[in-house]
């Protein structure tokens, strides 16, 4: 089993930036690509950005390419989402997840999941 939390949420205007936080704890050996989504109210969850288990590979949804950016540093159970030129359609709950295999495809299964943290971008 792996816990996953998020950290780092909060309320900022729009051009700002913030970074979000994911560890995930418990069994490493299972902890492969990790993931983020987020789901507006109303709306269905969408993918954000995945990272590989080295870091060394990412991929993006094409609207927050260029302005967010995925790393996962020397400990491989944290990540980040450094998100800059926030707009108010990034508004949010923002999850990270884990997925036990080696997967960036946005629709790629997820095994373990946070609770999220609420981003919030007024105009």
């Amino acid at each position: 089993q792996v816990q996953v939390v998020e950290s780092g949420g909060g309320l900022v205007q729009a051009g700002d930036s913030l970074r979000l936080s994911c560890a995930a704890s418990g069994n490493p050996t299972i902890t492969n690509t990790m993931g983020w989504f987020r789901q507006a109210l109303g709306k269905g969850r969408e993918f954000v950005a995945a990272v590989s288990w080295g870091g060394a590979r990412t991929t993006y949804a094409d609207s927050v390419k260029g302005r967010f950016t995925i790393s996962r540093p020397n400990a491989k159970d944290t990540v980040f989402l450094q998100m800059n030129s926030l707009k108010p359609d990034d508004t949010g709950v923002y999850y990270c997840a884990v997925a036990r295999r080696s997967c960036l495809e946005p629709d790629c299964q997820y095994d373990f999941w946070g609770q999220g943290t609420q981003v919030t971008v007024s105009s």
